[in-house]
């Protein structure tokens, strides 16, 4: 399909193309912009700050720690297990300067999942959650970790307030869980050691493994998507195509209550603001929305990301409303549908509207994003990225004709090398250089394309994924259960929600028992809000389940 949108929608001026090769790697990017905007303030978390020189010098001494104190060489899997707080920009810096790959990890997995991906990943060391280090101790014996770094919320604190959130967590509300991690070391002993040493700088090339970024697929098996420097850079140069009209460097604040660790906020939050010498507000905790709030009545953001329920939350948050919005230039949604409803609102409210656009992890992950100069919602997902080609396709591979809807395939330099060890799932989806995403689409005169359908059973829950053959594969480990299926369901709340429909074994199986079961083996927003007891359930001619008829 060519490029007809780049003269017909494209705002003028903006380029067509990206250079992937500007820098080397992410680390001569980060040490750019770090020296660049040394005195600018680059993250604040619960008040406490941290400098572009500081995080730049704090990064380097987490490197020498990696590398002399635990002898980790280049190549070697690191993983990351925290929330938004201070200590994850300086570890993820870090790792990656010691030329370390990273391996995000949601600080919510269930014990299954986190064995499954520190396996999968090989990871030699993590750092993780206080708060959920005893199920990293029930699993590490069985994984190839050999070194633990622990992270306690108040510890990039001053030192009085510091040591009061630690405390409140830890003895009143007792949201830490014991844990015993032999040899275990804290990030602030890490990191006082670390500053006693020796950097040895790391030649990396762009080419290298910069993380493995784990995702679903149609399996429900959760991949490492193989993300090099250059797929990163190529899709930071994209993003910067659409910032660069709107942003000032030295002079914007980033709000990021999105977890960094999801692949959106990676790139749009943590590197993305550091092109500009912006400060990111760390939001540590979303879901306390009052919080939140009135963390924002603080500064004068001027730039938000976020999925559809976290802006309709913010929407219904008492207090949000009286905020100052003279500074917010842009708020971008994205891991979700946007609903017209709530974005009409946030122009209401706020008097900016907001940009949305689709990615995927495989492709670092922007593929299309509103342009700035869009004034108004038209339900699109906006326009292919600079240097993207999409074309859409029929079941055979070839191009539908135009007007007509077709899976969407992506071609750039942001589509990732491949699946970690799982050559036949990366041949599955990459083809000739074009990433099949197995959503369905259409593209309209000017270029905007909207996702109608998807060819995969994926379910989003508040920008999450989360694949029906996981759910379904926990569910009949329960012994009173003989058959389940698992499909997305409408929600209010989260854009979809996982539905069930079971086939018991044992008739006095209730619904609550299912619930409790998953929550025992499953993060909590891939459990079941639905259940649905049948005799059987529809098959075809092979015994394949039908999903397909259990949502109509």
């Amino acid at each position: 399909m060519e490029r007809f949108w780049l003269e017909k929608s494209y705002p003028v001026g903006i380029p067509h193309e990206v250079d992937p090769d500007k820098y080397t790697s992410l680390v001569e990017l980060v040490d750019h912009f770090t020296e660049k905007f040394s005195k600018e303030t680059a993250f604040v978390n619960m008040g406490a700050s941290v400098s572009y020189q500081q995080l730049s010098q704090q990064a380097t001494d987490f490197a020498a720690y990696l590398q002399q104190s635990l002898g980790l060489v280049k190549g070697d899997k690191f993983a990351i297990m925290i929330p938004n707080i201070l200590q994850y920009p300086v570890a993820l810096f870090g790792a990656l300067k010691a030329g370390l790959t990273v391996v995000n990890v949601n600080p919510l997995y269930t014990a299954r999942e986190l064995k499954h991906q520190l396996n999968d990943s090989g990871a030699k060391a993590i750092l993780v959650f206080e708060n959920v280090a005893h199920v990293l101790e029930s699993v590490i014996d069985s994984t190839k970790v050999e070194h633990v770094i622990t992270a306690a919320i108040g510890d990039r604190l001053n030192l009085v307030k510091g040591t009061l959130v630690n405390f409140v967590l830890r003895r009143i509300k007792k949201l830490v869980p014991a844990y015993n991690l032999a040899n275990a070391v804290t990030f602030n002993n890490a990191l006082r050691e670390g500053n006693k040493l020796n950097h040895s700088p790391v030649e990396i090339h762009n080419g290298d493994l910069a993380f493995l970024q784990y995702t679903g697929g149609t399996t429900g098996v959760s991949k490492g998507v193989m993300l090099t420097h250059r797929n990163m850079i190529a899709n930071l140069e994209q993003s910067r195509v659409n910032t660069a009209p709107v942003f000032e460097d030295g002079n914007e604040i980033m709000v990021t209550a999105l977890p960094l660790y999801h692949i959106f906020a990676l790139n749009s939050n943590c590197f993305s603001p550091l092109m500009y010498g912006a400060t990111n507000l760390l939001i540590t905790n979303p879901r306390d929305m009052p919080g939140f709030v009135k963390e924002l009545a603080k500064y004068p953001f001027s730039a938000i990301t976020g999925v559809n329920t976290l802006f309709n939350s913010l929407l219904h948050t008492p207090g949000f409303e009286s905020l100052d919005f003279s500074h917010l230039k842009i708020s971008f949604a994205g891991g979700m549908a946007t609903q017209e409803p709530v974005a009409q609102h946030w122009v209401d409210v706020t008097g900016n509207r907001l940009l949305e656009g689709y990615g995927l992890t495989e492709c670092a992950p922007m593929v299309t994003s509103s342009p700035y100069t869009q004034t108004e919602y038209n339900g699109s997902i906006g326009l292919p990225g600079a240097s993207t080609d999409i074309k859409l396709v029929d079941d055979n591979g070839d191009e539908v004709a135009f007007g007509e809807p077709g899976e969407m395939w992506v071609k750039g330099p942001q589509v990732m090398k491949g699946y970690y060890n799982r050559p036949e799932a990366t041949d599955e989806v990459l083809k000739d250089g074009w990433l099949a995403t197995g959503d369905i689409a259409n593209v309209d005169d000017n270029g905007y394309f909207r996702i109608i359908d998807r060819k995969k059973d994926l379910i989003i829950v508040s920008g999450f994924n989360v694949y029906p053959n996981e759910i379904e594969e926990v569910l009949v480990m329960h012994p009173a259960i003989l058959e389940a299926a698992a499909i997305a369901a409408p929600s209010e709340a989260t854009g979809e929600m996982v539905k069930v429909f079971i086939v018991r074994k044992d008739p006095q199986l209730t619904e609550q028992q299912i619930i409790d079961f998953c929550h025992l083996h499953l993060t909590k927003y891939k459990c079941p809000k639905m259940v649905v007891f049948k005799d059987e359930l529809p098959k075809s001619n092979v015994g394949k389940i039908l999903r397909k008829e259990l949502r109509d």
